[in-house]
């Protein structure tokens, strides 16, 4: 799936808030650069760790949700 599909896929599992999304990434990510368990069955081999979390985002293996 392309970045852009996987990025709207994200930004509905988030309520459009592309600010969360983004934070969401970057910690996923950063989780996943430090050896965190991919939780998606696609190939790997090619992708950053940003579009790795970005698709667990969109396939909804991860909940995003505002903490207060």
């Amino acid at each position: 799936m392309r970045t852009e599909q996987l990025t709207a896929k994200a930004l509905e599992k988030v309520d459009y808030d592309k600010y969360l999304l983004a934070n969401a990434v970057g910690k996923r990510a950063k989780e996943i650069a430090k050896g965190a368990e991919i939780l998606v069955d696609i190939d790997t081999t090619d992708l950053k760790y940003t579009d790795i979390a970005l698709a667990e985002i969109a396939e909804g293996k991860i909940t995003v949700s505002l903490e207060g």
